[in-house]
């Protein structure tokens, strides 16, 4: 719709700043580079205060976050090491603004079984979607240095025809996924050490989510 920020940064600020009053209960008059506000007020005011999280990906965008927000969300394909570099992004801006509590719930994607092939299978048609969705040389993938090689598989599949399913899997095929109760129940527990302040589970496959729960429940207590 060419309604793309020219500044990110400066949209992310105004936005969050706009919100956060609305929400206080001002009627907001402000106009800036990106979002004008004609005496909008809270039709329907909370009666406690809202946190915002934002949802970036990028060093600047990740330091904005730590200083403006209350949270990050975290994508599915975000990482241990991807965390860790975040969250020194996120607390490099939080000691900006003194700001001493930042949530980050990170997204992952989800398939159990007992059977550590099978759930791999699974979930790579949607973790090769996401790759592709984001494309090579992005802040996700980075940490672990393969954005070249990303590049490559989805520069190939491209000259001769757009992505499609059987694409997206070619390229997930390079990506690593546990799938048995343990070693689900060690990656959640892995992105917690890594800073997540909570893991949201996303299945790949609605069809078998309760029996993946019920599997994943199974290698928790205790840990």
């Amino acid at each position: 719709m060419g309604l793309t920020a020219k500044s990110p940064l400066t949209a992310l600020t105004e936005c969050v700043e706009g919100v956060r009053r609305i929400l206080a209960g001002d009627t907001v008059d402000a106009e800036g580079n990106q979002f004008v506000f004609r005496s909008v007020p809270a039709t329907h005011r909370p009666d406690q205060d809202v946190p915002i999280l934002t949802g970036v990906l990028g060093p600047k965008s990740l330091r904005l976050s730590g200083r403006i927000a209350d949270g990050t969300v975290m994508s599915v394909l975000s990482g241990t090491r991807y965390l860790e570099v975040a969250l020194e992004q996120i607390g490099a801006g939080m000691a900006e603004s003194g700001r001493t509590e930042h949530a980050v719930p990170t997204f992952a994607l989800f398939s159990v079984a007992t059977d550590s092939k099978a759930a791999r299978a699974a979930v790579r048609p949607t973790l090769a979607v996401y790759l592709v969705a984001v494309g090579p040389h992005n802040p996700l993938t980075a940490p672990y240095s393969y954005n070249d090689h990303l590049a490559e598989l989805i520069g190939e599949r491209s000259r001769r025809r757009p992505c499609g399913p059987r694409d997206a899997r070619q390229v997930g095929r390079r990506t690593r996924r546990r799938g048995d109760p343990d070693e689900v129940a060690e990656r959640i527990t892995a992105l917690g050490s890594a800073g997540a302040t909570s893991v949201v589970l996303s299945s790949v496959n609605p069809a078998t989510r309760t029996r993946g729960l019920e599997l994943l429940a199974s290698s928790l207590p205790g840990r």
